[in-house]
């Protein structure tokens, strides 16, 4: 009515649980400024970086707030907080977190990653959903080889410490797990997730050249924490993909087997 004071806007329901407990680090508006901030060996990320912040998934993020950081390979500074919060209000907290991200988040439908089996543990916790998600690092970049070998290869450790002598160099067990191996000059020893039977020949570089997305046979890493088989790699498959997306593919058995 004419003459009356307009509503005032609810507050989002995640507000009070951030202001609790995320605030003194974090800060008031999510730009990484809180008053205890100083006091950490890593300075978080600013939450108004949408850039970094809008690709991680939900599910990632909500593992990082119940198990703590150093759950998916991020420095520990960060604790678990389930409990005292619950379910509920570690997901209002993520809710109301992707309110400061500019550009705004938009929220997309996406299919769950369902893997043949559960990812393996790693000597070190690399998180694709960092790397490939929210730092947006193309897989080529680390497997180099998949465009010009049969293998997708792995990085090197001088590839990874490329970035890593400066990144989280201080105050990140996983990345410290890193310098190790490097000073060392010690592979790091991966355990291998995806495998074809050895009478089976799948040159990588002829995939890429034909303009085959990685995720098309692994799946989106770019929201994994841990990479998982996805696919089941089987003749069947790989027929059905040359017959129906892949128009013109070869299908003679001398392409594949030996």
């Amino acid at each position: 009515m004419v003459g009356q004071p307009a509503k005032a806007e609810a507050a989002h329901p995640g507000k009070a649980t951030y202001d609790q407990h995320c605030a003194r680090c974090h800060g008031e508006t999510g730009q990484a400024d809180g008053p205890e901030v100083d006091k950490l060996p890593i300075k978080p990320p600013a939450f108004t970086d949408g850039r970094l912040l809008n690709p991680l998934p939900d599910e990632f993020l909500f593992k990082i707030v119940s198990e703590g950081a150093g759950s998916v390979g991020l420095a520990p500074q960060m604790p678990a907080f389930r409990p005292p919060l619950t379910d509920r209000q570690i997901e209002d907290v993520i809710g109301y977190v992707r309110t400061f991200a500019q550009p705004p988040y938009q929220p997309r439908a996406l299919a769950a990653v369902k893997p043949w089996a559960p990812p393996p543990a790693q000597p070190i916790e690399f998180s694709h959903a960092v790397h490939a998600g929210s730092y947006r690092i193309e897989c080529q970049y680390c497997h180099a080889d998949a465009r010009r070998s049969i293998y997708a290869g792995l990085p090197s450790v001088e590839r990874c410490m490329g970035c890593h002598k400066i990144v989280a160099a201080q105050g990140n067990p996983e990345v410290q797990k890193l310098h190790e191996h490097w000073n060392q000059k010690q592979a790091i020893p991966w355990v291998r997730i995806h495998k074809v039977p050895g009478y089976v020949y799948f040159p990588h570089k002829r995939h890429i050249a034909a303009g085959l997305a990685c995720q098309e046979c692994h799946g989106p890493v770019e929201r994994m924490q841990r990479v998982a088989q996805v696919s089941p790699l089987s003749m069947g498959w790989c027929v059905q993909c040359h017959t129906q997306h892949q128009p013109g593919a070869p299908l003679d058995c001398v392409v594949c087997h030996h």
